[in-house]
């Protein structure tokens, strides 16, 4: 693990994308990633579906995304990333602190967890830190996280989520934000059928059989969030 506080662009050029649902925080990102030496902006996107668009029609090396997006969140990207672009390094940039976010990130394959408050700071390491091949912590949660969680120990942790298949998740978080069955088939691209199938079988694999029961899960679980 290196935090260190040496601060510097990576030594070669990286093609960054940058993935947040709220104009004004990529807006303020990408000032910093454009004063970055070595660093180019290859794309911006608002979501997981758009920024996983964005790798396959324009050549990355690093994507820097946020958890809380609609439809398909950071975590969920994440994770069809590590599976399809497996070159490609994601930093997940986030307000939030929590242990569980920061262990999801990391077992979903993420090679660092920046906080926002602190990526004037800690973006030059953060960038560095992971083109040379390591893992990045913001400073604030790195040593208490890997006190509870030493890295060896990670791939052993398990979530609840973790029952559920990709896309029994993807209905779920579409379900939690409020989208209804015909607009989550629209979105997913599959029958209304379908969609009452998975929603069925996530049910009685959770023993939740409510909606407001299933959002609560998601809230819980960090699926979607509440500042979304």
């Amino acid at each position: 693990m290196n935090t260190s506080d040496k601060l510097g662009a990576p030594a070669k050029t990286s093609r960054v994308l940058l993935a947040d649902d709220h104009t004004l925080v990529r807006a303020g990102i990408r000032s910093l990633l454009e004063k970055l030496p070595g660093v180019a902006v290859a794309g911006e996107a608002s979501d997981g579906r758009e920024v996983i668009d964005l790798i396959k029609a324009r050549q990355s090396d690093l994507v820097l995304m946020d958890i809380s997006m609609p439809g398909l969140n950071g975590l969920q990207a994440l994770a069809r990333i590590t599976r399809d672009f497996p070159r490609v390094r994601v930093i997940i940039l986030s307000m939030h602190t929590s242990d569980e976010y920061v262990l999801q990130a990391l077992k979903s394959g993420a090679s660092g967890y920046l906080l926002k408050r602190a990526a004037t700071a800690e973006l030059p390491a953060a960038l560095k830190t992971v083109a040379g091949g390591a893992i990045y912590l913001s400073r604030e949660i790195a040593s208490q996280f890997l006190k509870k969680f030493p890295l060896r120990y990670i791939a052993r942790c398990t979530s609840p989520l973790e029952q559920l298949t990709p896309r029994q998740r993807e209905v779920l978080q579409l379900l939690a934000e409020g989208q209804t069955t015909k607009a989550i088939a629209l979105t997913l691209k599959v029958s209304e059928k379908t969609i009452e199938y998975h929603r069925s079988k996530l049910m009685a694999r959770l023993s939740i059989f409510d909606t407001p029961g299933l959002v609560r899960f998601a809230l819980r679980t960090g699926l979607v969030s509440q500042e979304s």
